[in-house]
């Protein structure tokens, strides 16, 4: 059974039933609603086939679908590996939440609206699944059009301006990854990403060629400085986009690192880690103490988010076995714990209808069930132990440190700025004293709201408590990552918190036994 594709085509074939349902407005619109719901919820089903399906031990790529289409310029080459897998689980995972959440939120152009998401869905799924570098263009850069549709006609006040700040940002550095992607596909004689992955590029080539990939993927992340229209895109974009924003897309720069510059580019990945390191850490530092001062509930969880990303891309350029691994099970904790909170957000100004944080508090008197899990939420934000946020952490900062322990000095800081600016959130909203009357006789999540919260608080607790089984199908794509970096030359970095200049290193194989040896 061609799965990949069904769970590609069958959201776009129920956007389109959707958006032309018969009856009056009324009746469109909850039949809208009842389509999308009961399509996410097959394709998260969808989902748990695959997950069931997919053999660690087996071919490094699985389901593979292949299709010449416009020979030899593109064609439906379709497969994933373990990589992949986790992020489509978390993508059909997140979907039914945002099209709970939008159940009575949304009430003009509903059908436009579930089209809209479902459409993102399909977008998504073929990102992560194409195994033809054109084809995962077309996928990653057609994400930006339902986005954009999403924050510029169902967000708020500012949403035009958020919406065009978004596709702007986002597009500008995708056209110069085209124009490399050309360049490659021109040397390697084929538009296999397989292919592409295994070509010696010329040294000097790669350079450019990296700094190419790193203009789009640093956007998505999105990393510091280029971070700037994510805070307004998360504020102006309704609570389900904010959530599939967080949850998933910001993971398309994640993804496309460990996909594309890494194996394709690993001596230029080597040699410009100091660059990584340094915007990671300033990020870390930076958005922090940005989010500390936040009045918006949604603005700080989304500078948040950008600490998050910027821990992510540290990982992911330790260039070992436990920091990638800790970079991709970050993703995963970031898309349910961002995700999660956001929802929590929307809770709250469903009821209220404001997002500013002084016309909360004392909730947890009269909303004690939304007390509880947003606790939880906020405590695997700050890395908790037993939450998937500490799983995550502790395995970046432990690849980290093998590299540099000065870069792990300063990374570690944004786990203390995290706890300062989330803690001090929870403190406002939950505790103390009602801020007035209406926000004191809240009533308390519903049956719905809870049928949102509860399953992303259980996967929340299963990563923090069970890893292995997320970590067990990655194991093989990272090795297979790491095993291409080795014997690379590394960029001269300060391995120790001295003033002592570091010697050149050399990454070791993925299944060496030691760590590799830190000069001084």
């Amino acid at each position: 059974m061609p799965i990949l594709s069904i769970m590609i085509l069958l959201p776009v074939v129920a956007a389109l039933v959707a958006v032309t349902l018969p009856g009056e407005a009324p009746e469109q619109a909850a039949r809208a609603r009842i389509v999308a719901l009961a399509t996410t919820l097959l394709e998260f089903a969808l989902g748990v086939v695959l997950w069931t399906g997919f053999d660690a031990s087996g071919a490094p790529f699985q389901f593979v679908e292949k299709l010449p289409l416009f020979a030899p310029y593109l064609a439906w080459h379709l497969g994933i590996d373990g990589i992949a897998l986790m992020l489509i689980v978390l993508s059909v995972f997140l979907m039914p939440m945002c099209i709970l959440a939008s159940w009575t939120s949304i009430s003009k152009r509903v059908p436009e609206y579930m089209a809209a998401f479902l459409l993102m869905e399909s977008l998504m799924i073929g990102t992560f699944a194409a195994r033809d570098i054109f084809l995962f263009y077309l996928f990653f850069e057609g994400g930006l059009i339902p986005m954009f549709l999403i924050i510029g006609v169902w967000g708020g006040a500012r949403r035009i301006y958020a919406s065009y700040k978004f596709f702007l940002y986002t597009l500008l550095g995708s056209v110069l990854m085209l124009v490399a992607m050309l360049y490659m596909v021109g040397i390697a004689g084929s538009t296999d990403i397989g292919v592409l992955a295994t070509t010696d590029f010329d040294k000097g080539a790669q350079f450019w060629l990296f700094l190419a990939f790193f203009a789009s993927f640093a956007v998505k992340m999105p990393m510091w400085p280029v971070h700037t229209w994510l805070p307004d895109a998360h504020v102006e974009a309704p609570t389900a986009g904010s959530v599939i924003l967080a949850g998933v897309l910001l993971k398309l720069g994640g993804y496309g690192f460990v996909r594309f510059s890494l194996p394709m580019f690993p001596d230029a990945s080597a040699q410009l880690i100091w660059l990584v390191f340094a915007l990671s850490m300033v990020a870390v530092v930076y958005t922090s103490l940005v989010a500390l001062v936040q009045r918006d509930m949604k603005k700080l969880i989304a500078y948040s988010s950008v600490a998050h990303m910027a821990f992510v891309t540290a990982g992911l350029f330790a260039l070992n076995t436990q920091g990638i691994e800790g970079a991709m099970v970050m993703m995963l904790s970031h898309g349910l714990v961002s995700g999660a909170l956001f929802l929590c957000v929307g809770v709250i100004y469903d009821r209220l209808h404001t997002r500013e944080i002084a016309r909360y508090g004392g909730l947890a008197d009269n909303m004690p069930r939304y007390a509880l899990l947003l606790m939880l939420f906020t405590m695997a934000s700050v890395g908790l132990p037993a939450t998937s946020g500490f799983v995550s952490e502790f395995l970046v900062l432990l690849g980290l440190y093998q590299v540099s322990t000065w870069a792990t000095f300063w990374m570690t800081t944004g786990i203390i700025l995290g706890a300062a600016y989330m803690l001090y959130l929870y403190w406002r909203v939950a505790f103390g004293t009602a801020a007035g009357e209406d926000a004191r006789t809240m009533p308390d999540l519903s049956g719905r709201e809870l049928a949102i919260l509860v399953p992303i608080a259980l996967a929340v607790l299963w990563m923090g408590i069970y890893p292995a089984s997320f970590q067990v199908p990655m194991k093989p794509a990272v090795a297979a990552v790491v095993d291409r970096l080795k014997g690379r030359e590394l960029a001269t970095l300060p391995t120790e918190m001295s003033l002592t200049p570091a010697l050149p290193t050399v990454i070791a194989p993925a299944h060496a036994a030691e760590a590799p040896e830190r000069t001084h």
